[in-house]
């Protein structure tokens, strides 16, 4: 079903933009094949993903053998949860510089998520945030750890960079317009508080979830004049309200998301706030990450809009939502994203791009036609 790959790329928060691709950020071709040049020495040939991990039932994921430690100086976290979390408990580098096949293999063990989602997600944020030729990609911010950029348009700001891999109407983070994206807002969790005691008694469920994320919608459009919640950003926020309960709910507890599946306030601060597993927290009994996403959808049905003209108020519809483009139509404008931000890439840069492509066009392979504006190797 195409729906799956629209939103299970939303755990990793897929949120790109659309940079302009007519320019090739004032490089002659010469100096694009200067810097491509000093790349091609550090260039790492993306291997396969990683086999899908064996057991896939619950088990304790807060253990000895992955003690959570405060962030040393120079460490990187951003504006996912999750993902700092693995960092700050070992399951990926500590630093916040990661491979793909880190983050494949970590978001199985520490959360189950599921295997070929996360393969997808993984490489749609290496593609327009990390960096194709070295295979490192920021959790956060940009560093020079990921190794010499790529010739621009190309980004490789890491996961905090904004309408490419974050979007507004975050749960817990700031949009843009207001400043810091990747850190925790605690106004911002005082409400998801607020919500969870008025509609969830205490807890966070799937009537908090469509009740909350209606509200973060409506905040967004009455207060940022640059609110933007259109496509893909308008499926992945959604996906993201069903993430804690799928992810974050201690595996032990059988109680499915329709079914009643609740997140308490401590376990929800511990994630969200301080990137942390609770004590003798175990992983999800089964790999998932989206249940309980098409009953937040229909709880408040919103069309995809942003604010025009830097006006609050002003959300103007902008284009067909997701559900309608289909997961074939996700796949294609992921691409011409990629195009975008590699126009006319080269030698071990074009080679990269070609399989990490490939890579994130495995979740879709079943219902889609591989493009290849590159060629073939």
């Amino acid at each position: 079903m195409l729906l799956t790959p629209l939103v299970l790329i939303a755990t990793l928060r897929l949120c790109y933009g659309s940079p302009s691709y007519h320019s090739l950020g004032g490089l002659s071709e010469r100096e694009q094949d200067a810097a491509l040049e000093r790349l091609s020495k550090e260039a790492v040939y993306p291997p396969p993903p990683p086999p899908q991990m064996v057991f896939n039932g619950t088990k304790l994921v807060n253990d000895e053998a992955h003690p959570w430690m405060p962030l040393r100086e120079g460490d990187i976290r951003g504006p996912c949860p999750g993902l700092n979390t693995l960092a700050s408990h070992g399951y990926l580098p500590r630093d916040g510089v990661v491979t793909p096949n880190q983050v494949i293999t970590a978001v199985q063990e520490g959360f189950n998520f599921e295997y070929s989602a996360a393969i997808t997600a993984v490489y749609a944020a290496m593609l327009v945030d990390g960096n194709p030729v070295t295979n490192l990609l920021s959790i956060g911010g940009k560093t020079p750890k990921t190794g010499p950029d790529p010739p621009k348009p190309a980004i490789v700001g890491g996961l905090v960079t904004h309408d490419v891999f974050e979007g507004d109407a975050s749960m817990t983070r700031a949009d843009a317009f207001f400043g810091d994206i990747a850190g925790f807002n605690q106004t911002l969790f005082d409400q998801f508080v607020d919500f969870s005691n008025r509609y969830g008694d205490g807890y966070y469920n799937l009537t908090v979830a469509g009740e909350y994320r209606y509200h973060l919608i409506q905040q967004g459009i009455a207060t940022n004049p640059n609110f933007s919640y259109i496509f893909p950003r308008y499926f992945t926020g959604y996906g993201e309200s069903v993430l804690g309960l799928n992810l974050f709910v201690d595996g032990r507890d059988n109680t499915t998301v329709v079914g009643g599946k609740k997140l308490d306030m401590a376990t929800a601060a511990s994630f969200f706030r301080d990137s942390r597993f609770p004590p003798d927290f175990h992983r999800a009994s089964k790999p998932g990450g989206t249940d309980g996403l098409s009953e937040i959808m229909a709880a408040y049905p919103v069309r995809p809009c942003r604010n025009l003209d830097g006006k609050i108020n002003n959300c103007v519809v902008h284009e067909p939502s997701p559900t309608e483009a289909g997961g074939c139509g996700l796949y294609n404008h992921f691409i011409d994203q990629v195009i975008a931000l590699y126009p006319n890439p080269k030698g071990v840069l074009r080679r990269n791009l070609i399989v990490q492509m490939h890579y994130f066009y495995l979740l879709f392979e079943a219902d889609c036609e591989e493009l290849f504006p590159y060629g073939r190797l």
